[in-house]
């Protein structure tokens, strides 16, 4: 629970921050809205905003959306500056939606600043995955549940797939997790535009890793967490995957490295943003913003019923 004070400021902000429902989270929702820095700098007054749309623990699947789709933030953000446009977009589109806040690691410097999460080692957040997934399963009564995560969250959810529980490679059928759907995720690590290239080349990483804190560090190229994460392949059976991409990702970097490969019983769609729609200008930051990508997601948890996305203008937010 945020503090009162936090709380009341978070209202000055936007205005328009209202009760959460009874349950999930306990905590305030704040207000949709179309800009991720509106939504980060509400967040720094009150970091534990619940996501608009989302985390209503009485939401049962219907027979056209039979499985809760569960938002999984990215580093250094949270549920609701992630996800403050596209939790109400999937929940006016008849999901059930749920979202959680992860990684808080209290050697960091980013635990100065409350909103700031997805800091703590990725092994550990997959186990918060695993948690809160299996509480979601119970609130809604659904045997499998949809992933949609951005940046670490994408990466995060692999790694549930893959070490706790998310899927069952013995038997595919009683996955945890039907279908993941990524938005710019560190699959294959990331230079950091150059960065972490620099670091490495003159042995800063060790130094880094308390001011970025642990899951940065993982998430950069070549990471020993990386190495073992991709070693068994980049999927695992009976999981449908989609991966969207931007161009001008300034943090996934280069952009096609969040691309997967489908291994034996999985299918992999690779989509970039651009692709038919030059207008759209998202970066790592406004991605999770745009329509065209929430158009993608749909087309991602829905492959079976492709929709044309919608192509409009869409700023970068850096």
């Amino acid at each position: 629970m945020p503090s009162v004070r936090r709380t009341v400021l978070a209202v000055a902000i936007a205005g328009s921050i209202t009760a959460g429902s009874a349950g999930a989270a306990q905590a305030a929702t704040g207000p949709r809205t179309e800009s991720f820095a509106a939504a980060f700098a509400t967040s720094l007054v009150a970091p534990e905003l619940d996501t608009p749309g989302a985390n209503d623990p009485t939401c049962k699947p219907t027979a056209a959306r039979p499985r809760p789709v569960v938002l999984v933030h990215g580093t250094w953000e949270n549920r609701y500056d992630n996800w403050a446009s596209l939790g109400p977009r999937l929940k006016s589109a008849g999901y059930c939606v749920f979202a959680l806040n992860y990684g808080d690691d209290a050697r960091s410097p980013a635990s100065y600043l409350p909103s700031l999460k997805g800091t703590g080692d990725i092994r550990d957040s997959a186990a918060e995955l695993a948690s809160y997934v299996t509480q979601v399963r119970g609130w809604t009564g659904a045997a499998q549940v949809d992933i949609v995560g951005h940046s670490q969250g994408g990466l995060l959810a692999r790694q549930y797939l893959r070490f706790n529980g998310g899927a069952n490679p013995a038997d595919p059928a009683q996955n945890v997790v039907k279908r993941l759907v990524t938005l710019g995720a560190t699959h294959h690590g990331t230079t950091l535009s150059g960065i972490a290239t620099f670091a490495q080349t003159f042995g800063l990483l060790g130094a880094s890793e308390p001011l970025l804190g642990t899951a940065a560090t993982q998430q950069i190229r070549g990471s020993s967490f990386l190495q073992t994460l991709n070693a068994g392949g980049d999927t695992v059976p009976g999981v449908d995957y989609t991966v969207i991409a931007t161009r001008y990702d300034q943090v996934t970097t280069p952009y096609r490295s969040t691309f997967l490969t489908a291994g034996p019983g999985a299918t992999v769609r690779n989509v970039t943003i651009q692709d038919g729609c030059p207008i759209d200008l998202s970066d790592h930051l406004s991605m999770s913003y745009g329509p065209r990508t929430a158009g993608l997601v749909r087309n991602g948890l829905e492959p079976e019923a492709q929709r044309t996305a919608p192509c409009l203008p869409k700023a970068p937010v850096l």
